[in-house]
C-alpha cells in the first residue's frame, strides 16, 4: 500500500493515446485532455485531475494509482530545461504538505509538456 504522505516524483516522456485501462478509471464528468508515457507506466491529464497508474514488480501485472485533484494544489513552480538540462519539472505543493515533483523529458521540445500541465492547471485554478 502507498505511503500517501510520501513525496513522489514521476518522470513523463511523450505524449500518447489513452489505454483502455486507463479510460475506465475516468468518470464521466472529466474530459481527457491528454496521456503522457512514463517509463513503465502512464498519467492522464483530465479537467479535474492528474491520475498517474505506476506498475509494480517484474511483469508490470500489478499497479498502483495516484490521483492529484488540481483543486488539492497549494503552490506550483515551474523550472524550465536549460541548454544542458535534460529534463524540465513542475513541482507541487498539496494539501496536507505532501509533494509531488513532474519531471518532463521530451526530447523533441523540452519544455512543451511542462508549458501544456501548466495552463492546465492554471486554467483550473484562476476559474
Amino acid at each position: 500500500m502507498a505511503d500517501v504522505n510520501a513525496n513522489k516524483v514521476f518522470t513523463f516522456y511523450q505524449e500518447v493515446p489513452m489505454s483502455d485501462s486507463m479510460k475506465a478509471l475516468i468518470s464521466e464528468k472529466e474530459k481527457i485532455v491528454f496521456a503522457v508515457k512514463t517509463m513503465r507506466d502512464l498519467a492522464v491529464f483530465t479537467d479535474k485531475r492528474i491520475l498517474i497508474a505506476e506498475k509494480q514488480g517484474i511483469t508490470g501485472k500489478k499497479a498502483e494509482y495516484y490521483t492529484i485533484p488540481y483543486k488539492s494544489i497549494v503552490t506550483y513552480a515551474v523550472e524550465n530545461s536549460g541548454t544542458l538540462d535534460f529534463d524540465s519539472e513542475l513541482k507541487l505543493t498539496l494539501l496536507g504538505g505532501i509533494t509531488a515533483q513532474l519531471r518532463f523529458m521530451d526530447s523533441r521540445n523540452k519544455n512543451q509538456m511542462l508549458i501544456k500541465v501548466y495552463h492546465l492547471i492554471n486554467e483550473f485554478m484562476v476559474n
